[in-house]
């Protein structure tokens, strides 16, 4: 790919911006669960900036130096006074150090500072300097997904792993807020001894569950890191709450609340707030939670694609991984469009959203007697079911009143009627019925737009209102053109289990190909993103319950923290595998069907493709288990680094060291050892090899199945694999060469699948060909 990510940060910062990866609104009552609602947020966000810039004429610098050889660094601040050398020789010395924002020890080779552009330009001058770049904000990208996900109390993999015992997972997020039942240390032993962190909640809040809570928030460090958005709680007891019973939100989804690692500890680095999340800020708890010795590290935010020498998320993770730790991150909820995807970096598992089978079911029943079913959190049991005026707000040609933007509705006679909104447009979900309410309407039916298709999601809304599909939409609409007194209602049918058509890959849900290594497929793997049931640290709308608060919410903020427990899970299960292993473990154990055993489908009811499935859906009991796994060690991503065209400079920055590309064997993208194959078909063929290591039984033979993507040959060499002993290694080498001239129909993409099969494992491989 080369250089081609060196943007300026204009356009740079609107392509994060894009790319926005955290479902929740910005409310301390109710998560309104919006990706567009963030689009002003960050606009403001911009506006602010500059504001501040051309005022104090002072903005967060990311500076890169180079190790210096003349010293060893045994303290902070003789790390710090090297990097204090780098600030303009006029900065008073009382000054200095406020300059400095943090000084990195472990993600990289530099420090974060307050600096002007001719400070910035100056330093080019200085010996040691390497680049430097201003900060970027990023956004933010359960009672029954673990029975959903095949873990039950005390049977197989869950009692297995111990329930993820002794592992810790850091959680980079808004916060926590400690109290909750959720994170309740019953049952957990103290942090192992290796644990060198600290926890700043007070001393009644920290426990053997919440090991460690510091505050990166804009330099907050003297702030307890309460979560004040309920974000970070929910992330947080996804994936590592402990069993907490009689759970429900509203009066539904009730059950035993619990997190997928819940004997799990917890680390958590507060570096989001409402405004979003500062990458010095990332970088700095991503160098702590190194230092401190967590296991896993779970991050539900991201921007969009960059180069991975400018991707903080990319650099922080690449030096965790060199010290064995784990590293999920959401993939984004900008879908369903192709190539919206972050966090694409191979040394992290990249998480897409999928549904689980369950509903909180509204049904919009028409005058006409039609029904159709839809989704909401709210389910009021006074709701009258006799039939109201039925109206749709955009009906006077307003796009703002379709939207039920606010004050859009003050002209429109919606009192005592049922309301349709359109969704969208950047307004939150449940504020559009906030709108509906405040102008005196008695229910809201929200539609989806075309994009979003069949996919909709549970929300705490004020007033009685249910979530329908973009086809439904279309045939309530048409009944109301066709009415001369359209009339509706809504009822309200509660939790319902075992959606047959479960998993589906829901609309928002970011898909790929990487536009900065389409040679590496992502996502890695989907898992429970939408509805999901977990800790909340206030009261919801509607509530009139003294009990814990719990709320479901969707988003691939979601997503994320379900891999990270299970990644969690499958460490305390295996200690000594590496964060490659677990990933490849998690990959080719994946699911591709669904309960009624058809083809995973999307938001539009089709089959969905490997872009938003990645490998499929996480199955953790199988990934125990996996029989061969694809490895990797973190100076194997360096010939792939070099074989994106990177500069000897920008490889250095992501691995943290001194290198020349020349002195490398530089290999192309799909030739890196990764559990997949993502392949850019020419007239001529190509070869790439695999290495596998046996993680099952010393004498097991494998044989080679292939469902070759369409217009494609693929050959395998050898096509049986034998081992004598565990941990033993292979190598084999696969073929691809075109029969035609595009896939099925002419497509320029098609998919298929390589699989090892041994008596008892199958050891599948996406494959996704683009033709040249």
């Amino acid at each position: 790919m080369g250089n081609k990510g060196c943007q300026l940060l204009p356009i740079m910062v609107a392509v994060f911006l894009l790319s926005l990866s955290f479902m929740c609104g910005f409310s301390s009552a109710v998560a309104d669960q919006e990706t567009e609602l963030m689009n002003e947020l960050s606009e403001a966000i911009l506006e602010e900036d500059v504001a501040i810039e051309e005022s104090d004429h002072l903005q967060t610098y990311i500076v890169h130096v180079k190790r210096t050889h003349r010293r060893v660094f045994t303290k902070s601040d003789g790390l710090e006074s090297w990097y204090e050398s780098f600030l303009p020789v006029a900065t008073a010395s009382s000054n200095r150090k406020q300059r400095i924002v943090y000084s990195y020890r472990n993600v990289l080779n530099g420090f974060a500072a307050k600096l002007t552009a001719q400070e910035v330009k100056a330093m080019e001058e200085k010996d040691g300097f390497v680049s430097a770049r201003p900060q970027r904000i990023l956004p933010l990208h359960t009672t029954h997904s673990p029975s959903f996900l095949g873990l039950h109390q005390e049977l197989g993999f869950w009692k297995g792993s111990n329930y993820g015992k002794g592992v810790i997972i850091g959680v980079l997020d808004t916060g926590l807020f400690p109290d909750h039942p959720s994170f309740s240390d019953e049952g957990l032993p103290p942090p192992p001894a290796k644990w060198k962190g600290k926890c700043d909640f007070n001393w009644t809040s920290c426990n053997n569950k919440i090991i460690g809570a510091r505050n990166f928030d804009s330099g907050a460090e003297a702030v307890p890191p309460i979560d004040e958005e309920g974000h970070g709680t929910h992330t947080a007891s996804t994936a590592a709450g402990n069993f907490v019973p009689n759970a429900d939100a509203l009066g539904n989804a009730n059950g035993t609340a619990v997190g997928m690692a819940p004997f799990a500890h917890l680390a958590i680095y507060k570096v989001c707030s409402e405004f979003g999340c500062a990458d010095t800020d990332i970088l700095a708890a991503l160098d702590t939670a190194i230092e401190d010795g967590v296991d896993v590290l779970s991050l539900s935010l991201g921007g969009g694609s960059a180069p991975f020498f400018a991707d903080s998320i990319a650099l922080g993770a690449f030096s965790a991984i060199q010290k064995g730790i784990f590293v999920s991150c959401s993939a984004g909820n900008s879908g369903p469009l192709n190539g919206s995807l972050s966090n694409e970096a191979p040394w992290i598992l990249t998480v897409g959203a999928s549904t689980i089978d369950r509903k909180i079911m509204a049904t919009a029943t028409l005058g006409n007697g039609e029904e159709f079913d839809g989704e909401s959190l709210f389910q009021p049991s006074d709701f009258p079911s006799t039939l109201l005026p039925l109206v749709y707000a955009g009906a006077n040609g307003n796009a703002s009143s379709a939207l039920c933007a606010p004050e859009s509705l003050k002209d429109v006679d919606v009192a005592g009627k049922v309301v349709v909104c359109d969704r969208g447009g950047g307004i939150g979900r449940i504020a559009k019925g906030q709108e509906v309410k405040d102008a005196g309407g008695a229910a809201m039916i929200l539609t989806n737009d075309e994009l979003n298709g069949f996919s909709t999601l549970v929300d705490a809304h004020v007033l009685p209102a249910t979530h329908v599909s973009y086809a439904a939409g279309l045939k309530i609409k048409s009944y109301i053109k066709s009415d001369s007194a359209p009339t509706a209602t809504i009822v309200f049918k509660g939790t319902i289990i075992g959606v047959p058509t479960a998993p589906e890959v829901t609309s928002f849900s970011s898909r790929g190909p990487s536009l900065e290594s389409p040679g590496i497929l992502k996502p890695d793997i989907i898992g429970p993103g939408v509805s999901i049931l977990a800790a909340w640290p206030f009261p919801l709308e509607n509530d009139t319950t003294s009990k814990p608060t719990f709320n479901v919410i969707s988003g691939t903020s979601m997503s994320c923290p379900h891999l990270s427990g299970i990644a969690a899970l499958i460490k305390s299960a295996h200690p000594d595998w590496s964060p490659a292993a677990i990933k490849s473990a998690i990959i080719t154990t994946a699911d591709l069907h669904n309960l009624e055993n058809k083809p995973i489908i999307d938001e539009t009811f089709q089959p969905a493709d490997l872009f938003a499935t990645g490998a499929g859906h996480v199955n953790p009991s199988a990934a125990n288990d996996p029989g061969l796994i694809y490895d990797l060690e973190p100076d194997d991503y360096i010939p792939y680094l070099c074989g994106l065209g990177y500069t000897d400079e920008e490889v250095g920055l992501i691995v943290n060291r001194t290198l020349k590309c020349s002195e490398e064997s530089s290999i192309p993208e799909a030739q890196l050892n990764y559990p997949s194959f993502s392949i850019a078909l020419g007239p001529s063929s190509g070869t790439y090899s695999r290495t596998v290591t046996n993680v099952g039984a010393a004498n097991s033979s494998y044989s080679v199945q292939i469902l070759a993507p369409s217009g494609v040959e693929v050959s395998v060499n050898p096509d049986k694999l034998e081992f004598t002993e565990v941990n033993q290694k292979i190598t084999y080498m696969v073929s691809f060469s075109r029969t035609s001239a595009g896939g099925e129909g002419g497509k320029p993409f098609a998919q298929g699948f390589l699989k090892w099969v041994s008596d008892s494992h199958s050891v599948r491989s996406p494959i996704s060909v683009m033709f040249e």
